[in-house]
């Protein structure tokens, strides 16, 4: 729900999150959302989550969580509609996960009240997880339409974009596990490796992992803020693992629907709400009720084509 409040730029928008489902006339606020999506002269590049305030409740306070979801897509032209392009819808739904992780959190104490305090290897769960969306046919015809006329992606353009998903995923997953296999054995050498040290390791697991030689004048290290600077030292493999459990999250929704609200309140209870209260794994065991698998990612990523849901099934049939 849109509304008025303090903002740092025109394009800036905020937003409300209200619990429908309160019995009160006016429906209770759970908390806000800073929206701030195009790009501008002298903006920080990329796109970001950060929680500005933390849900919290004493006797004495009630603090409703608020967070800033900030990126640099394509802006409105002209006074007409921004159009975001594919990859913009995807990184939106990501950074948006994380969002509804901070904002849907009904943790009491800042220290495990939204991301605070979720293992490191399952913060990035919610965030992959909604990715999915984005490239469902029945969310894409919701949420798109022709500039002109307002028509659903045409069938043979949604095919095409669904068989580009897995294009060179191999490749892509290949090249997380070097990352990640860089990433947990730099930081196991003792003592601290010099520049030279650090080459020679990533070169040695290069060796092993890559398919694709790099060229001798790559220096990638000097550039992975994300291990170095970013807070994901020996966690970068966090990625890849949030993949399974994302992968194996929506594999539900496969089954019972993908806009199925009986399963969508399962999740929120069990994994947006809990934040750091409640083991990652534990969380994750009490929407699917089992351990985590591995067969969802395998056929997400395309390397296994049989046992497709029947929401798969239909969907190619409807293509």
């Amino acid at each position: 729900m849109p509304k008025q409040a303090s903002v740092w730029h025109p394009d800036v928008r905020y937003y409300e999150v209200l619990d429908i489902q309160t019995p009160s006339a006016q429906c209770d606020i759970i908390g806000g959302f800073y929206f701030d999506l195009y790009a501008r002269p002298n903006k920080r590049g990329g796109a970001w989550m950060n929680g500005f305030r933390a849900k919290m409740r004493s006797d004495q306070h009630d603090q409703k969580p608020i967070a800033f979801m900030v990126a640099n897509f394509t802006p409105p032209i002209a006074g007409h509609t921004a159009q975001l392009n594919h990859d913009e819808i995807v990184t939106l739904f990501h950074e948006f996960g994380h969002g509804l992780h901070h904002v849907l959190s009904e943790a009491d104490h800042l220290t495990v009240s939204g991301t605070n305090g979720v293992a490191w290897d399952a913060v990035e769960l919610p965030s992959q997880f909604l990715e999915f969306w984005a490239w469902q046919a029945q969310a894409l015809d919701m949420i798109s339409g022709h500039v002109e006329h307002g028509e659903t992606l045409p069938k043979h353009l949604l095919t095409a974009l669904l068989d580009a998903q897995t294009f060179q995923s191999g490749l892509q997953t290949l090249r997380q596990v070097e990352f990640a296999l860089f990433d947990l054995k730099v930081h196991q050498m003792t003592p601290a490796p010099d520049a030279a040290s650090i080459e020679h390791l990533l070169k040695d697991i290069r060796q092993q992992v890559a398919l694709l030689p790099a060229p001798s004048f790559n220096r990638f290290a000097h550039s992975f803020s994300h291990i170095f600077a970013g807070g994901y030292a020996a966690g970068y493999y966090s990625y890849k693992w949030a993949e399974v459990l994302a992968s194996d999250a929506f594999d539900r929704f496969e089954t019972e629907g993908i806009f199925n609200a009986t399963t969508g309140q399962d999740f929120r209870k069990a994994v947006l709400a809990v934040g750091g209260q409640v083991d990652a794994l534990d969380a994750f065991k009490r929407f699917r009720g089992r351990e985590p698998r591995i067969d969802a990612l395998l056929r997400h990523q395309g390397w296994q084509s049989s046992h497709r849901t029947s929401t798969q099934q239909d969907r190619r049939a409807s293509t």
